[in-house]
């Protein structure tokens, strides 16, 4: 009936990928764990997600770069939310240790 997980045990090697993994999963949200070490955004093309994504660094750091040339340094503890169709990009995590983001997404008013 109840599924107990830690955010911070047992993480994956993220050595040569980024590991994506879905925690909850219904049709109104997603919660989804992240774990990168020095993974980036591929060079050409952006996220434009349909959905909002409010997002967590929980652990290590990381930057986002947004379409609008805006770049937010994230340290652990630091959130954003950022509205559907908002182009953006990873354009750094730390490469010496795990980067652990917690991310939810959500529908935009207008995808109702």
């Amino acid at each position: 009936m109840f599924k107990q997980g830690n955010l911070f045990k047992s993480l994956p090697n993220a050595r040569i990928n980024e590991v994506f993994e879905d925690l909850v999963k219904h049709p109104f949200v997603r919660i989804e764990r992240i774990v990168s070490r020095g993974q980036t955004s591929p060079e050409t093309g952006w996220y434009d997600q349909d959905e909002n994504e409010w997002v967590v660094v929980l652990q290590g750091s990381a930057e986002l770069t947004f379409e609008s040339g805006e770049v937010m340094p994230l340290q652990a503890g630091d959130h954003v939310n950022i509205p559907a169709r908002t182009k953006h990009k990873v354009s750094w995590t730390e490469p010496e240790k795990e980067t652990v983001w917690l991310a939810v997404f959500y529908p935009s008013v207008d995808a109702e």
